[in-house]
């Protein structure tokens, strides 16, 4: 009979990189976790010998307790979660499970230091694009749900990395930056270990929206476009599709897609200046 008071990982990897996926609470033991220094995807270390210190961090949402097998050490951590009033499973057959079912871990020795509210700092570029709107999503979803980011000027990031103790990633000279023809987003994916069918496919959207490098025929890209976005592109040519990878078009922009966006400066549509040299130039004073 299964019980009340834990969950499947059938239904806890549903739930993983969702906007609503309760907080992972990895409690595994100093020695466990050292043997396999990996986590579940968006998982938190936190010491089980102390639950009631750290209690509060959760207050208001529900968490999912995983120590090494899903017994003792999850299920009393659980316990004690419930008793301070945060809704609380124990995830059953706990870490080994989980990497015995061949699912992703997050390869915990990649991510920065934290700081002293336990959360990794990142600093970048602002205003923020593709890659650099893409990769904290990741880091949100999938590594540390509580991450903070910095955007500030670019001449600036290497300073305010010093200074504040952050991470500087998507800019010239470090770690988390662009290889190659890679961007950082493919990076991410494959230093932290999450190299999954669905972060691949994406990883090539966010690589060609932000390099331009695309490695399948335009036409397939577009297909892929038109499947992720449920509607038809704009155009079939390669710039074309890019564009409608970005729908941060503002509404003012109305919905003819070539109107808008070659009123953002992002697509000079020859169609749409075809359409526009065939309307008759109205006489001064008409009505």
């Amino acid at each position: 009979m299964p019980s009340t008071t834990t969950i499947s990982i059938d239904k806890l990897v549903r739930l993983v990189g969702t906007p609503h996926c309760p907080a992972l609470v990895d409690v595994r033991t100093d020695d466990d976790y050292k043997r396999n220094p990996r986590l579940i995807p968006s998982a938190m270390r936190r010491p089980y010998a102390d639950p009631s210190a750290w209690a509060d961090e959760f207050v208001g949402r529900s968490a999912i307790v995983i120590c090494q097998k899903g017994t003792k050490v999850s299920q009393g951590t659980a316990a004690w979660l419930r008793h301070a009033g945060v809704p609380a499973d124990a995830l059953e057959d706990g870490f080994e499970g989980w990497r015995a079912a061949g699912l992703p871990l997050v390869t915990a020795t990649r991510m920065p230091p934290l700081d002293s509210q336990r959360r990794t700092v990142w600093v970048t570029r602002s205003r923020p694009k593709v890659d650099r709107i893409a990769c904290p999503w990741l880091i949100r979803r999938f590594i540390d749900p509580r991450a903070v980011f910095l955007f500030v000027a670019p001449a600036e990031v290497e300073g305010v990395a010093e200074r504040f103790a952050a991470t500087p990633f998507d800019v010239e000279g470090v770690f988390w930056g662009h290889r190659g023809e890679t961007c950082t987003f493919d990076v991410m994916i494959d230093e932290f270990g999450l190299a999954t069918e669905p972060l691949i496919r994406l990883a090539a959207i966010v690589r060609g929206a932000d390099t331009g490098r695309i490695r399948r025929p335009a036409r397939r890209f577009a297909g892929a476009v038109t499947h992720v976005c449920r509607r038809p592109c704009p155009t079939r040519s390669r710039d074309g599709t890019l564009r409608r990878l970005l729908p941060m078009v503002p509404r003012r922009h109305g919905r003819n897609p070539h109107r808008a966006f070659e009123a953002i400066g992002r697509l000079k549509c020859p169609r749409h200046r075809r359409r526009q040299a065939r309307r008759p130039v109205p006489e001064r004073g008409a009505p």
